[in-house]
C-alpha cells in the first residue's frame, strides 16, 4: 500500500437555480435576500440589450425598484469598481445583481465587497492573508446571473480587476465574494454571436484543463474538470453552429460553472500569461486563453502525460498509445473548427515586451498551479512562440 499522505481543503459553490426561464424568479430571490432596492450591474455592451431590459422589467413589475449601472469595461478596472461603489451608495441600494459575462460579474462582485470597506481595493489582492482585512459584515449580498458560458465567475470567490495605473490584472479575493445565489438561465445566452460563443466556451475548457493538470490531491475538482471538458467538446460546436440550440447552451452554461468550481484546485501557465497580456493590451481573456493553450501544453508536455492519457479516454480520442499527442491534435483541430485564431499576432498582440511579460507571468498567482514551476525566461519563450505559431518543443526543466 502506498504511504503517500493525501490531504486537501475543499470548498464548493453556492445555490444555483438552473434552467430555461429561471430569470422569471429574480424578484422572489431578491426578496429572499432582503433586496428591496438593488442595483443591476453589467458591462457597457449589455446596457441596452433586451435581456438586460427584461431583467429590470421583471423586478420593477414585482414592485422591486432596480437601478442599472453599466460603467464597466470588457477588462474591468479599479476605477470601474469604485464608480460602482459610488453609485451604490448614492442610490441607497441594498444589494447587487451581477449580470453579464466575466467582466460584469467580476466588477459587480468587487463592488459588493467594497461598499463597506475603508481600505483601498488593492489592499484585498489575493496575496497572503490580505482577505482577513475585509469587514465581512458590510459586504452587500449578490445574485449572479451569467449571460455567457465561459468564466464561471458566478460561482467564484474572486474578481479579476485591472489596475489602470500599472496595467496589471489583480485578483481580488474573499471567501464571501461567492454570490449568495446564482440564476443560470441558458435562454440569456442565446443571443451570443458565434465568435464570442467560441472564445468563452474554450475559456471554460481551459479552466477545466488547467485545474485537472494542477498538482495536488483534489479528486472532486478532477472529476468536475473532466466532465466539464467532455461537455465543452460535445456541445460547444453545436452552440457555435446554432446559437438557438437551447440544449447546447444549457450544457455550456453548466460547463462554465464547473470550470470555476474545479479551478479552486489551481490554474496554470495559460492564465499566468493571459492575465498580464489582458492587462497590457486589453484583449478578451477567453480568447487569450484559447490561443495560448497549445503553446503551454507543449512546454508542460513532460509533466502532463498521464493526465492526457485520461483526458484522451474521456474525449474518446484515438491515441495510438500517446494520449498527449492525441489531445494536442484535438485542441488544434477544435480551435480551428471554432474559428479561433492560431497566434497572438493574429489578434494584434505585439511582441515588443517579452521580458516584461515573462516576469509578470511568474508573479501571477496562477503560475503556482502549473504542473511544473516555470521561470520568467520559460514564459518569455512561450509568449514569443504563441506570437508566431511556433509549436516546437520548448526547453524542459529538469
Amino acid at each position: 500500500m502506498s504511504d503517500k499522505i493525501l490531504k486537501g481543503n475543499w470548498n464548493y459553490p453556492t445555490r444555483v437555480i438552473f434552467g430555461p426561464g429561471s430569470i422569471a424568479r429574480l424578484p422572489e430571490f431578491c426578496l429572499n435576500l432582503g433586496m428591496k432596492k438593488p442595483v443591476l450591474m453589467t458591462d457597457a455592451g449589455l446596457q441596452a440589450h433586451p435581456i438586460t431590459l427584461h431583467a429590470l422589467k421583471i423586478n420593477r413589475e414585482a414592485g422591486i425598484e432596480t437601478a442599472l449601472f453599466a460603467e464597466i469595461k470588457p477588462n474591468p478596472t479599479g476605477a470601474n469598481v469604485m464608480a460602482g461603489v459610488e453609485a451604490y451608495k448614492k442610490g441607497g441600494h441594498d444589494g447587487v445583481i451581477a449580470f453579464g459575462g466575466g467582466s460584469g460579474l467580476d466588477a459587480a462582485k468587487a463592488v459588493a465587497l467594497m461598499v463597506g470597506q475603508n481600505r483601498p481595493l488593492w489592499d484585498f489582492v489575493d496575496e497572503g492573508d490580505n482577505y482577513l482585512r475585509v469587514n465581512e459584515k458590510t459586504m452587500a449580498p449578490v445574485i449572479a446571473i451569467p449571460t455567457t458560458a465561459g468564466t464561471g465567475s458566478e460561482v467564484g470567490r474572486a474578481s479579476i480587476i485591472t489596475n489602470q495605473d500599472t496595467h496589471e490584472k489583480k485578483i481580488i479575493f474573499h471567501p464571501k465574494m461567492l454570490p449568495a445565489l446564482v440564476i443560470s438561465d441558458p435562454e440569456l445566452t442565446i443571443g451570443l454571436p458565434p465568435h464570442i460563443t467560441a472564445a468563452t466556451g474554450v475559456d471554460a475548457f481551459v479552466h477545466c484543463f488547467e485545474a485537472f493538470c494542477a498538482p495536488g490531491f483534489h479528486p472532486l475538482a478532477d472529476g468536475i474538470a473532466l466532465e466539464g471538458m467532455r461537455l465543452v467538446a460535445d456541445y460547444l460546436p453545436r452552440a457555435y453552429d446554432n446559437g438557438k440550440d437551447i440544449e447546447a447552451r444549457a450544457h455550456m452554461l453548466a460547463a462554465a460553472s464547473m470550470g470555476a468550481a474545479a479551478f479552486q484546485k489551481g490554474l496554470g501557465g495559460v492564465h499566468a500569461l493571459a492575465h498580464p497580456l489582458g492587462g497590457l493590451y486589453d484583449k478578451p481573456h477567453g480568447l487569450l486563453n484559447a490561443i495560448l493553450l497549445p503553446y503551454v501544453m507543449v512546454r508542460n508536455r513532460a509533466h502532463i502525460g498521464e493526465r492526457m492519457d485520461v483526458l484522451a479516454r474521456v474525449l474518446n480520442l484515438p491515441t495510438k498509445g500517446n494520449g498527449y499527442d492525441a489531445v494536442l491534435a484535438w485542441v488544434l483541430d477544435f480551435r480551428k473548427r471554432l474559428g479561433i485564431e492560431n497566434t497572438l499576432g493574429d489578434i494584434g498582440v505585439p511582441h515588443d515586451r517579452p521580458a516584461d511579460i515573462g516576469r509578470m507571468a511568474t508573479e501571477d498567482p496562477s503560475a503556482g498551479g502549473n504542473p511544473v514551476l516555470l521561470s520568467a525566461e520559460d514564459y518569455t519563450q512561450i509568449f514569443l512562440k504563441a506570437c508566431t505559431g511556433d509549436l516546437s518543443e520548448n526547453r524542459v526543466a529538469a
